[in-house]
């Protein structure tokens, strides 16, 4: 899996750009939120990734922020949803603005975005109501020390969910190693 990319911005063709690392130039889709956030051609820049692989193709789809990948990967997971679909929630949306929406249960919020109808607007508000909490904060973990993030992907990778997950890495003391981060999370979850 390709978890994050950086290197030379080449091309940018909304929705897509193109994104040269050591001669390969890698094609990613990006919500338009992030898409804004770009700089101008020829500079470098980091994104966060999700590869989609399916039967005809491999997709990968690039965002500015954590949170708004795994609100991505969350919309991902709703019956009827798909990878555009999904980038057009958070073109139209971001992560705290969908978040809030979901949080008021406002369907008329959703049913704005290009591609979002009534039924799916509801069907949206009822599987996010209790996941974006912990997808949108992104997680304080061991007291901010960057490792949080590692340690949340681990869980989530496990099986866990983002509302486990974000509970475990809060019980976490500070400046612990990833490796140890996530010994102890599972511990935590195991009793729980």
């Amino acid at each position: 899996m390709i978890g994050r990319i950086h290197g030379k911005l080449v091309e940018k063709h909304p929705p897509q750009i193109v994104v040269d690392v050591h001669g390969v130039g890698y094609e990613l889709d990006v919500p338009m939120s992030t898409f804004y956030q770009l700089p101008a051609t020829g500079a470098e820049i980091s994104l966060f990734t999700h590869l989609a692989v399916r039967e005809d193709a491999h997709q990968l789809y690039g965002f500015a922020t954590e949170p708004e990948r795994r609100a991505f990967r969350q919309l991902l997971k709703i019956s009827g949803i798909g990878a555009r679909t999904a980038l057009s929630v958070l073109s139209g949306l971001s992560v705290s603005e969908l978040r809030d929406a979901v949080s008021s249960q406002d369907t008329g919020r959703l049913t704005k975005i290009p591609g979002i109808g009534k039924k799916t607007a509801e069907r949206l508000l009822l599987e996010l109501r209790d996941k974006l909490d912990a997808v949108a904060a992104a997680p304080a973990g061991p007291k901010g020390d960057g490792q949080a993030a590692d340690v949340t992907n681990a869980l989530l990778a496990l099986g866990y969910n983002d509302r486990e997950a974000a509970w475990a890495i809060k019980q976490l003391p500070a400046g612990l190693a990833v490796a140890e981060g996530i010994r102890q999370a599972l511990k935590l979850l195991s009793k729980s």
